[in-house]
């Protein structure tokens, strides 16, 4: 099992003049101790305009800081957001960044989430996975091709030789985003690596992945031409701590980062500028959904954590991404158990990582032939809640007709009222 640090640049209110700056310093000093304790990856979020959430706007940017700071550890875009960035863009600025790191890039895409991240650039909720596809066909050929053009619903552009091209060839890993777990299944089908959180159990766990590599062998669909990238990947919410009473008390970050995660899914964006995510957590925080979050991430004491890895390990998930920067979590805690997981817990896994290569490689030439597993009772990951499910496409659309309809509706009303 492979291990990364996850970045979402949470910056809970009040701010001081220099907070942004120390939030980025410190990330950028956690991720080069990373480096040097033998993590595998570092990820950084693409979001935008999500105040206190995620100050995450310019990840390439970003990554880029990180490239020069560190030597071995790779560094993935956890995601791009394609429905936000013109094609030609992405593909020069991933591009740039794996010459930059010399080859250490992961390549992930997704859709943004809801109207407060897309309006603002344009886009319509309703068409998110429509514009993400068209983005995958429309940007990967530009990292090999010396003249490419497109001509799609959503993008359409003349012939031009993309510059410059990756370090990998063809290009970086690709991945993406799975934060419906449901697109685990097309992950499979496009042959990406699947980003997703905690599954709810070792059994959800087992039964995911198997369902993954069931669509990769069995009903593959690659949506442009790029070779494929079998992993199965999960974030967690985490705390490394001497005990387990003590992890419990420095991971407080991680139900603010399930609680402006409900915020934003249930509110968006009402008063920009004014909001106070920190001040109304307050109230949340020792909540029974709080408490239960606490319990499903990796947060406890050494023996704690190495105990539910092996569970998940034994699942045959590929790689635990571990989320530490989160709420208010202070640069030293996060430290310290960057230190503590990589000296008395990581080393067991990735002694073992050659031998779940072998499992691996045994399955993508059918030597292993992966028992077909339900994962209807799995429907959702262990952070979520009814304010977090993401909906489905066909759920979204249904969603946004039936909205504008109710709108149509309340205007008819009042213009009757009006004669």
């Amino acid at each position: 099992m492979k291990f990364g640090i996850f970045y979402e640049h949470q910056l809970p209110r009040p701010w001081q003049e220099d907070s942004e700056f120390r939030l980025l310093q410190n990330s950028l000093s956690q991720i080069e101790l990373a480096d040097r304790l033998g993590y595998d990856y570092a990820w950084m979020v693409e979001h935008h305009f999500l105040e206190e959430y995620s100050h995450a706007s310019s990840p390439e940017t970003f990554l880029g800081a990180a490239s020069q700071r560190t030597h071995n550890i790779r560094l993935g875009f956890g995601i791009v957001q394609l429905t936000t960035n013109q094609p030609h863009r992405v593909a020069e600025k991933v591009s740039t960044l794996d010459l930059l790191s010399g080859g250490r890039v992961e390549f992930g895409m997704g859709e943004g989430a809801g109207p407060a991240e897309l309006h603002p650039f344009g886009t319509r909720v309703r068409d998110k996975r429509e514009r993400w596809e068209e983005g995958v066909k429309a940007t990967i050929p530009m990292f090999t091709r010396e003249d490419w053009e497109f001509h799609g619903e959503y993008y359409d552009f003349p012939a031009r030789s993309v510059l410059p091209k990756p370090f990998q060839k063809p290009h970086p890993p690709l991945w993406v985003a799975c934060s419906n777990i449901q697109t685990i299944t097309l992950a499979g089908q496009w042959g990406m690596g699947a980003l997703g959180f905690t599954f709810i159990s070792p059994d959800a766990a087992k039964a995911w992945v198997h369902h993954y590599y069931d669509n990769l062998l069995h009903h593959r669909k690659l949506l442009t031409d790029y070779p494929i990238n079998p992993n199965v990947a999960m974030v967690s919410g985490f705390m490394c701590a001497d005990t387990d009473q003590e992890a419990i008390e420095k991971a407080a970050g991680w139900t603010f980062f399930i609680f402006a995660l409900s915020h934003y899914g249930r509110e968006g964006i009402d008063a920009p500028g004014k909001g106070d995510l920190w001040r109304l957590y307050q109230d949340w925080r020792g909540s029974e959904k709080a408490q239960a979050a606490l319990k499903a991430g990796l947060i406890g004491s050494p023996a704690t954590i190495r105990d539910k890895l092996r569970q998940f390990e034994a699942a045959h998930v590929d790689q635990v991404i571990l989320l530490n920067q989160a709420g208010k979590t202070s640069h030293q805690d996060i430290c310290d158990s960057l230190k503590l997981f990589a000296e008395e817990v990581m080393p067991e896994f990735h002694e073992r990582q050659p031998k779940h290569e072998a499992w691996k490689e045994q399955v993508l030439d059918g030597t292993i032939d992966l028992e077909a597993l339900d994962t209807q009772p799995y429907d959702l990951y262990s952070h979520q809640n009814e304010d977090i499910v993401r909906l489905s496409p066909g759920q979204l659309k249904a969603h946004m007709a039936a909205k504008e309809a109710e709108q149509r509706a309340a205007a008819r009303i009042a213009d009757g009222a009006a004669e």
